[in-house]
């Protein structure tokens, strides 16, 4: 049965496709190493040095270059780390979109809508197969019917199946085992290849005579049990014509066994001519126990023969194909029943890993959002660092300066420097929030477990359509 459900594979695809190949991490801004760029600018020696200049002059209001190359440093790095954290949230911007919920709830319902209508479509053709397995059925237990009726048969039929059927194959191949087993140790007198000749002119000899009695068995002494005299007629000639037929075929088997022993060539034309002076003209005792042994076998055949079928002509025919029909149609209903049943349960698996694909999703976004706020905390943080190191720096160089000047220190060496703070700008626009969030996919979750219910629905319902073909014809027997 070829449902595909394409909508809802596509969906469930769509899920199973990560929407990023990275790892974010929070290792992003690194403290400021004071101590390292004390060293390389050597703040404490240059603050000395121009302390000992009294530079900048007590008057200065602005830095001085000293102050500047530090804050320089420090604005750098908080440069450095904005472009840093930039990146980090377009990343995580664009695991956001790549997430999109608006795609995966536009799915869901189109799932839902088309994954029904492809159910109920399987359903419908299941439905015209059987009709037409139905119809044959019918029409083979109309035939059935017809046939009884016409003939006057009110008897169940007679046939053989299974054990009993492969015992009566078997019996048949029995006897002409054995019956060419014995009849070649007859017929090894005279044949100048011993035992292996007279055992290949027994055989043929046996599949004659066990063929010919199967042969009238089967197409012809049935016909004595029809119902019309002239087909009764032909059925008794048959069995008199099987009985002139055995007798000659064992007697002349019998007087070849004699002639053989005694003519090298001309064996068979001496048969013929005895059989035809006097077909009773057996000398030796062993021939005639030959003859007693092949009609014996030829009897058994016959009657084996006619049990293979239905003594009535025609009526086994009939059965036979009712049978095969109720079986095709019994075995098709199944198999339909049990791929729906299938289907059914494939639908609901990918379902059930959809809705977990969805809570999971939804876990991702809760982490991307806790991720990008932890980010910006960190951001932050770093900002914060930055400027007291910022002013550990200005301050090594502040506090050599101040000790080595003879003249006052300018009045913003005792001012702190502010860092100005960066501000990222974050568009939520089109993002959704939690609460948003989790109630839609609460909703596609409710669809979706509806859609498996009204699947479970219609798959109860397609099997009673297949099963409601049989209240139409109440008398036949069905699966």
């Amino acid at each position: 049965m070829g449902i595909k459900f394409e909508k809802l594979n596509k969906l469930r695809e769509s899920l199973l496709e990560a929407n990023h190949d990275f790892r974010a991490s929070t290792q992003l801004f690194n403290s400021l190493d004071v101590a390292k760029i004390d060293r390389e600018m050597d703040l404490e020696g240059r603050g000395t040095q121009r302390g000992e200049a009294n530079q900048p002059p007590k008057t200065a209001k602005n830095f001085d270059d000293i102050e500047h190359t530090v804050i320089e440093r420090v604005e750098d790095e908080k440069k450095a780390a904005h472009h840093t954290l930039e990146d980090s949230l377009q990343l995580l911007s664009g695991r956001l979109a790549g997430l999109d919920f608006e795609e995966q709830f536009g799915l869901i319902r189109q799932a839902n809508a088309a994954s029904v209508s492809d159910f109920k479509a399987s359903i419908a053709v299941g439905l015209d197969e059987l009709h037409g397995l139905r119809k044959s059925l019918n029409d083979a237990e109309k035939e059935h019917d017809w046939f009884k009726q016409k003939h006057g048969l009110v008897r169940a039929v007679r046939v053989q199946h299974g054990a009993a059927h492969v015992f009566r194959v078997s019996l048949l191949i029995f006897l002409f085992l054995i019956e060419t087993a014995m009849n070649g140790n007859f017929l090894a007198k005279g044949n100048e290849q011993g035992f292996f000749g007279g055992l290949l002119e027994a055989a043929a000899f046996s599949f004659l005579n066990i063929g010919a009695a199967l042969l009238f068995a089967i197409f012809c002494a049935r016909l004595v049990t029809h119902r019309s005299l002239f087909v009764k007629l032909i059925g008794a000639l048959s069995i008199v014509a099987y009985i002139g037929l055995a007798l000659t075929i064992n007697l002349a088997l019998a007087h070849y066994r004699e002639v053989s022993g005694s003519f090298v060539d001309g064996a068979g034309v001496e048969v013929v001519r005895s059989m035809l002076a006097n077909p009773a003209g057996l000398m030796d005792v062993k021939s005639w126990l030959l003859f007693g042994i092949g009609l014996m076998f030829s009897i058994f055949a016959f009657i084996d023969g006619w049990f293979v079928l239905d003594p009535y002509p025609g009526y086994a025919g009939v059965e036979n194909r009712l049978v095969a029909r109720r079986e095709d149609y019994i075995e098709r209903k199944s198999e339909l029943i049990e791929a729906l049943q299938e289907v059914r349960d494939e639908h609901n698996e990918k379902v059930e890993d959809i809705v977990k694909r969805l809570g999971s999703r939804r876990r991702e976004h809760r982490a991307i959002i806790d991720h990008r706020s932890r980010l910006l905390t960190l951001f932050a943080q770093h900002q914060d660092q930055l400027e007291r190191a910022c002013n550990q720096l200005l301050s090594k160089y502040r506090e050599a300066n101040f000790q080595a000047r003879t003249e006052p220190a300018p009045k913003h060496f005792a001012t702190p420097y502010k860092l100005e703070r960066i501000k990222p700008l974050i568009s939520s626009d089109d993002e959704w929030s939690e609460k948003d969030l989790g109630a839609s996919i609460r909703d596609a979750q409710e669809e979706l477990n509806a859609q498996v219910r009204l699947i479970g629905l219609e798959c109860e319902r397609g099997i009673e359509q297949y099963r409601d073909l049989d209240k139409l014809h109440p008398d036949s027997v069905n699966g």
